[in-house]
């Protein structure tokens, strides 16, 4: 059992397969997660950062509860700082905030009864107020996959903490895609159950009638596992609601916007040809697509900031910041102030209400059955870009995810292409809360699009060995067991732990088995940065004359090492 042997990319799958192979344990997962956090400092990912001996009351009740009865047991996961848990100062991204609650949030309450491990705070837009990651007081959380990039808010540290292999998954919130846009930004499944499915008791509110807490994931099915364990109504939560999830089915059609969304930012270019990427994947689905008119959402979304609604922020946070002149960043303050403007009176706010009411009607009718694909966000900047313009580009990051919440629409966000080298592009799935459970089948089917990888492995990656965890936390799936062509020797370099070492010969040699795996072509790129010398990826010949990818070791590190070609692969090597 080793740290090592730790999934680089963590799922629940990964996870749960490593415990019952006895791989690692839930401490091995911790003290990787608290090395990984200790390396990933200057990213300003957490509040109150990932620490072994805060987290070991947890792991030590985890002796007391049966894996069988507990579907998240030992599975790591992160809570943004706007969610209580007990013990555990809460700061909403504003010290002057702080408090330490004496329980936990409903949602976190609910997730540790199934086994689940809190590893650590989150960083956040302050006060959930942004979608942008870079208003906080504790630093601009870096993007998990081009540092000089937005993360995206507010749950920024939440998605780039589970993209950086620090857990499994993490709870967000999401007001005005908060749990949306930091997904599609950084890779992920950004998952928005219909408002009040999950109790939201607990959370420090924004707007507190359409508050929703959120979940990213890197799988659609571990979304769900974390679904089955939150959601439900809470009796001590006035805006919990009773939404159990109805049987799933495909949707009817498949909504797309007529008019060509306006994209924007340095990448405007790249998201739009990401964006007709995207379109032609839709198509060649075998689905059923309508082209409809969106005005009425970017309506409602307008709605959210630029009219008498928004003063529901200033109604719960407003007197925190009379009383403590100075505590909020002026960003914040501004769009919290915002709410008191004067002609936001009561008529107003009744005339928005009784509008929005008009759009949920229409919206209703619209999507029944169906579901409308949006792209999460328009583009994107630098966090220097953003520091520049923080206002306009923060309102533009909403313009297709402001409309959900205020039309009690449920959603998830899933990757689609990229629209440039290590510039995800992605898009939210929407329907109606009655017809929640469509949103899964919908994401899957659109997912099985996503192109692979082959991958020839011959050690400790194949199936049943120590480093299998490492292939299925990046997505991969075993294909078939194949051989290579007879031109091959296998070697057992002298590391801690042993590995294989596989050169192609010029004369002679022999076939060596082998296991082809898919890997998802978006984590190729992480799989071969973990590969240490003197090993690396090239192309292997197979027995049938494929060529694919796979482990290959350079030659001048076999010297010495011990030739077990003679017994026709690793896994009888080490058996016999």
């Amino acid at each position: 059992m080793s740290m090592s042997s730790v999934p680089l990319e963590l799922s629940i799958e990964a996870l749960q397969q490593g415990y019952r192979r006895g791989s690692f344990t839930p401490e091995d997962v911790v003290r990787a997660i608290v090395d990984r956090a200790n390396r990933d400092l200057e990213m300003h990912i957490w509040i109150l950062p990932p620490s072994v001996e805060r987290i070991a009351p947890y792991l030590e009740r985890l002796q007391e509860l049966d894996p069988a009865d507990c579907p998240l047991w030992g599975i790591p996961f992160a809570i943004k700082d706007n969610i209580e848990v007990a013990g555990w100062p809460v700061t909403a991204a504003c010290p002057d905030f702080a408090y330490t609650p004496e329980a936990h949030a409903s949602v976190v309450e609910r997730l540790i009864a199934a086994g689940a491990i809190p590893v650590g705070k989150t960083n956040l837009d302050q006060f959930a107020t942004g979608l942008v990651g870079t208003r906080s007081p504790y630093g601009d959380t870096h993007n998990a996959l081009r540092h000089e990039l937005i993360s995206g808010g507010s749950s920024s540290g939440s998605a780039v903490a589970v993209a950086r292999g620090q857990a499994a998954f993490a709870l967000g919130t999401d007001t005005a895609g908060s749990g949306r846009v930091p997904a599609a930004l950084n890779r992920l499944i950004g998952y928005k159950p219909a408002v009040g499915a999950w109790p939201s008791r607990g959370v420090v509110p924004a707007c507190r009638s359409i508050d929703c807490v959120t979940v990213f994931t890197r799988s659609v099915a571990d979304a769900e596992a974390v679904d089955q364990a939150a959601r439900g109504w809470d009796q001590g939560d006035p805006f919990s609601r009773d939404r159990p999830l109805k049987r799933s089915a495909s949707p009817d059609a498949w909504l797309l916007p007529k008019e060509p969304p306006a994209f924007y930012g340095p990448f405007a270019e790249a998201y739009e040809q990401a964006w007709q990427e995207t379109r032609q994947r839709i198509q060649s689905l075998g689905v059923k697509i309508r082209e409809v008119d969106t005005e009425l959402l970017l309506e409602a979304a307008a709605l959210l900031y630029e009219g008498p609604l928004v003063a529901e922020r200033w109604a719960d946070l407003g007197s925190f910041v009379e009383r403590h002149p100075g505590a909020t960043l002026p960003v914040t303050e501004a769009i919290l102030r915002s709410g008191t403007r004067t002609e936001f009176d009561a008529s107003s706010l009744f005339r928005a209400q009784h509008r929005l009411q008009t759009i949920k009607h229409l919206t209703a009718e619209l999507l029944r059955g169906s579901v409308l694909v949006l792209p999460t966000c328009g583009g994107t900047w630098t966090r220097e870009q953003v520091a520049t313009d923080p206002i306009a580009t923060n309102r533009s990051m909403g313009q297709f995810t402001n409309h959900c919440n205020l039309l009690d629409l449920s959603a998830i966000a899933v990757p689609s292409v990229d629209a440039a080298e290590r510039l995800p592009f992605g898009i939210t799935l929407f329907t109606l809360a009655e017809e929640e459970a469509n949103l899964v089948p919908a994401a899957n089917l659109f997912l099985r699009q996503q192109e692979f990888i082959t991958v020839a492995v011959c050690g400790l990656h194949m199936r049943g060995l120590a480093l299998e965890p490492q292939m299925t936390g990046l997505g991969a799936f075993f294909l078939e067991e194949a051989a290579t062509a007879e031109s091959y020797e296998l070697y057992k370099l002298p590391t801690s732990p042993a590995k294989p070492g596989l050169v192609r010969t010029v004369e002679g040699g022999s076939s060596i088995a082998v296991e082809l795996w898919q890997i998802p072509a978006a984590s190729f790129g992480t799989f071969t940065a973990s590969i240490p010398a003197p090993l690396g990826i090239g192309k292997i010949e197979l027995r049938d004359g494929r060529l694919v990818s796979g482990f290959v070791c350079e030659a001048f590190a076999v010297q010495g090492a011990v030739n077990i070609t003679s017994f026709g692969g690793w896994r009888a090597a080490v058996q016999s």
